[in-house]
């Protein structure tokens, strides 16, 4: 049984504490796709932690953690990662294990990702600069390198003959920085990296599947930026959606039982790209002051905005999401009145169907609007001590969306998760 957690908006919805809250009712957490461009929060003995790559499970005594293929995984990052978690008392050998078809950043892939973004100038797409996108490239054009690789005797070989083929491309790039030190972090990190678990990642959580274990996909992003479904091409450069889990950890679609997305009670974007509910003004400003919407991973402010019911259909409907998850509902404490986007206006005709280039279709959001509930709702542990005007907020996204919101967490301690009863 495998149920599966991600995010149905532009990522950052707070799916590292809601991994964090299931976790306990699981065997097994398996990160599926995306790699260190994410940024998972978790607060562990009321210290702030960021996961990038190793699944939001791994606070947990007891609980196998799983780095799937379908991620592109940054040995420095993940040794930056371990040291961290290790810190908390945590032995990662045994419960930290990497699939070995897992591809690899090397430097040269982030010096890519870098010279890449440069040429775009003012058409930048907002990558991280993680050097995700070369490498999901390399993947995708059969020339990358996996941390099977590692355990070659040839590994530098192999190395080498990619980094000349990435250097043909710098050159054309002009690309002039000195990434040796990346190269010497790299090696260091490549010889933790394979101290820890590498195993036959497919076999491995099918084995587990088998002997009847539950299991909890983790997903990193969210649906919009999915690189066939979101806002193209200002995505990611994988999926994102419940299709990744299976080809991201290699199970078949009938193990999976509960999709569980997770949204904002608003809307936010980090980067470049089409955001229809934007909010260029004070209340924009207020929703990133109250929020703390700063990136977890690169730091940048979010974009922020009202929720976008016609973004959040469309993600229900390609992830078959079971139950939702709302996050950040106290941030919504103070405002007197709420807008939630219900249509969108092409060339005058509303619509509640995605567009296929919404970049160049500029929806215009049509809203409706809500009475705020004005006054605290962090303090809450019961469905029934949250305002009435929250509940109205939530039953009418509930209804629209033919979904229902079954969790809201209102604070960002582990303990201030409200099921919806």
């Amino acid at each position: 049984m495998v149920d599966v957690i991600l995010g149905l908006q532009w990522g950052d919805e707070g799916k590292g504490k809601i991994v964090d809250f299931f976790a306990k009712d699981y065997d097994v957490v398996a990160r599926f796709q995306g790699g260190p461009n994410a940024g998972h929060t978790l607060y562990v003995n009321d210290k702030k932690v960021v996961l990038h790559q190793i699944p939001s499970g791994v606070f947990h005594g007891g609980i196998t953690n799983l780095i799937g293929n379908g991620v592109v995984l940054d040995p420095i990052t993940l040794k930056k990662e371990c040291d961290t978690v290790a810190s908390f008392g945590v032995d990662l050998k045994k419960n930290l294990f990497i699939a070995e078809r897992t591809h690899l950043i090397l430097p040269t892939h982030r010096a890519l990702d870098k010279a890449a973004e440069l040429a775009k100038g003012n058409e930048k797409i907002g990558s991280t600069l993680k050097g995700i996108g070369p490498t999901y490239m390399d993947k995708t054009g059969r020339n990358g390198l996996r941390v099977g690789d590692l355990l070659d005797k040839d590994f530098k070989i192999l190395y080498d003959k990619l980094k000349a083929k990435h250097q043909q491309l710098l050159d054309n790039y002009n690309f002039q920085e000195d990434i040796s030190d990346w190269e010497t972090e790299f090696f260091e990190a490549v010889e933790f990296l394979k101290q820890l678990n590498i195993v036959n990642g497919e076999y491995f959580i099918n084995e587990k599947i088998k002997a009847g274990k539950r299991i909890l996909a983790e997903g990193a992003q969210g649906t919009m930026l999915d690189v066939d479904f979101g806002t193209f091409p200002f995505v990611t450069s994988s999926n994102t959606t419940t299709a990744g889990v299976c080809s991201g950890l290699g199970i078949a679609p009938q193990h999976i039982r509960d999709v569980i997305g997770i949204t904002k009670a608003y809307c936010t974007r980090v980067g470049s790209g089409p955001f229809p509910t934007e909010l260029e003004d004070e209340t924009g400003e207020e929703l990133r002051k109250l929020g703390s919407e700063f990136g977890a991973t690169t730091g940048r402010p979010r974009r922020c905005g009202w929720i976008d019911l016609v973004a959040l259909n469309f993600a229900c409907m390609i992830n078959g999401v079971t139950k939702i998850v709302m996050t950040k509902a106290d941030v919504l404490d103070t405002f007197k009145e709420l807008q939630v986007c219900t249509d969108y206006n092409i060339d005058g005709t509303n619509t509640r169907q995605m567009p296929f280039q919404m970049e160049r279709t500029k929806p215009v959001p049509a809203y409706k609007n809500f009475q705020g509930w004005n006054n605290s709702s962090s303090a809450a542990n019961l469905y029934s001590n949250l305002p009435d005007t929250m509940k109205e907020y939530i039953n009418f996204i509930n209804g629209y969306l033919g979904v229902n919101i079954h969790y809201i967490s209102n604070g960002p301690g582990r303990d201030q998760i409200i099921e919806v009863k």
